[in-house]
């Protein structure tokens, strides 16, 4: 692993499902790269979700990364269900197909590139990259025509 990177990353959805943005704040000896996004229609957690799997892949060659996310879905998703999910064949514990599978099989790809550390924080609480992770989310509904 080469670089060190800090990643934060946030979704918005206006509406849900509506029109939704992703943002991300990545980190690397000092410089910042801002990315942001968006879907006329979608969800919450598919553009907190997607935002992770963007700037994850942003990342040119295996990295140690400390990703912060304020989403308990993400969070648990990736430390309690992914294991799981992928010993059933992409299925819950009641045999049902996994909410959002293409997106996780995207994350759980980027995420065996890298060194990843997952932290998690409560969001709108003032924390700086969470702050502007939220800002980069809200921009990527806005230049949809959201607010």
């Amino acid at each position: 692993m080469s670089d060190s990177v800090e990643i934060y990353t946030d979704g918005a959805c206006k509406g849900n499902p509506g029109p939704g943005g992703w943002g991300a704040l990545l980190v690397c000896r000092g410089v910042e790269r801002e990315l942001w996004g968006g879907e006329q229609a979608t969800t919450n957690n598919r553009m907190e979700l997607t935002a992770a799997i963007r700037a994850l892949a942003l990342l040119k060659r295996p990295c140690r990364v400390q990703l912060t996310t304020d989403s308990e879905y993400v969070m648990k998703g990736i430390r309690e269900w992914l294991p799981n999910w992928k010993k059933r064949g992409w299925k819950t514990a009641s045999r049902q197909p996994v909410k959002n599978a293409d997106l996780w099989q995207a994350l759980d790809e980027q995420v065996a590139r890298h060194e990843v550390h997952w932290q998690w924080v409560r969001g709108h609480n003032g924390h700086p990259g969470n702050e502007r992770a939220d800002q980069l989310a809200n921009r990527g509904v806005a230049e949809l025509g959201g607010r």
